[in-house]
């Protein structure tokens, strides 16, 4: 039987290759050569139809779990969280709106849905099907601890309002730990642990899926990267998304009890914003109040002092205080080093948890 026309160019290549080498001088090959030459040829074609296989696999199994949210003019993803119509997406898709439009993937019907609760500081949100279809089909989420540089990964939401699309990529790191920008209806949170991925992640996929070959959801599509230079346009294959085990832990309290009482996050206790030198550059986080029982209280802290290093991290600016507490954990002892009436002091600090306002 005549070879495939991928296989003839490969058999051709591989018989080119080794003219030059142990081929007879008639110029034909021993049976042995051209049988190994039609493996060689096949397992290209072979590879690449199993991987469009699992691809197309994956899609078939996760994307009907994958909905469209409008909210008024905007338009987000999420992800059907259970079988009782629970959905979880970004804060910052559903923003201050406790109505939304709900389309399934597989279905063009509207549905109707309120707010169950959101979590700002992690950008996350749950919003519950006011009736929800017998169909529906709950995603499975991933384990977190498991994702590594390298694997595969398929993005699926709504950019644009193209509802049902999905790109894909690779993991291309882990732990990042990102600053949103404020503004757009994003809270401008800071988030440790992010999966970044060099799928595409374009307006719209916020609160859609990232999911890996084995089907499961590894985290919620949440934002792309910026070049600074070139007036916010987006740097193409730098996206984030937010972790499956935050996704877990949160929309499980907001579920259960409308509010987030465990975090998973540190939080010194305290509310604070940027104080500037005499030069009108950051000089530090000055502390505005500091909540009775907190971390900062039972360290001694007061309002009025600035907080210019956690631990051997330099702190200039409220955002550099929320980036240096999202990397530890509560229950953490960390070293807060402060001015207090132009004189530098520390302080040892037990970090306690972040908690819903």
């Amino acid at each position: 039987m005549p070879a495939t026309g991928v296989a003839a160019v490969a058999a051709a290549l591989a018989l080119t290759g080794c003219s030059s080498g142990s081929s007879s001088s008639s110029g034909s090959s021993s049976p042995g050569a051209s049988s190994a030459s039609k493996q060689a040829s096949s397992a290209p074609a072979q590879s690449g139809n199993q991987l469009q296989d699992a691809y197309q696999k994956v899609i078939a199994d996760v994307l009907p779990s994958v909905v469209q949210i409008i909210t008024g003019d905007s338009l987000g993803s999420g992800i059907v969280y259970d079988d009782k119509g629970d959905i979880v997406t970004n804060a910052h898709v559903v923003g201050s709106a406790t109505t939304f439009t709900v389309t399934l993937a597989n279905s063009t019907k509207a549905l109707d849905a309120g707010l169950v609760g959101s979590y700002p500081d992690s950008d996350l949100a749950v919003i519950r099907l006011n009736s929800p279809p017998s169909a529906l089909k709950p995603a499975v989420f991933g384990d977190s601890g498991k994702v590594e540089l390298g694997q595969i990964t398929l993005a699926m939401g709504s950019p644009l309002g193209l509802a049902g699309s999905v790109t894909q990529g690779i993991v291309s790191a882990t732990g990042r730990t990102v600053s949103e920008p404020q503004g757009g209806g994003s809270p401008g949170a800071t988030i440790a642990n992010m999966v970044q991925t060099s799928a595409a992640i374009n307006p719209g996929n916020s609160g859609g899926a990232l999911v890996n070959l084995d089907s499961r959801v590894i985290g919620i599509n949440t934002l792309a990267a910026t070049e600074p230079e070139s007036n916010g346009a987006a740097a193409p294959g730098i996206g984030f998304a937010i972790p499956a085990s935050t996704i877990t832990n949160i929309a499980d309290q907001l579920i259960k009890q409308g509010k987030v009482t465990n975090s998973g996050r540190a939080a010194l206790g305290i509310t604070a914003r940027t104080t500037f030198d005499q030069q009108f550059q950051p000089a530090g986080a000055v502390i505005v109040t500091v909540s009775p029982g907190g971390a900062a209280a039972s360290a001694g802290l007061q309002p009025g002092d600035v907080i210019t290093k956690i631990g051997d991290t330099p702190v200039d600016s409220l955002n550099a205080l929320t980036t240096a507490l999202a990397s530890l954990t509560p229950g953490t002892k960390v070293t807060v080093t402060y001015t207090r009436d132009g004189n530098t002091q520390t302080a040892d600090v037990t970090l306690g948890t972040l908690q819903s306002p």
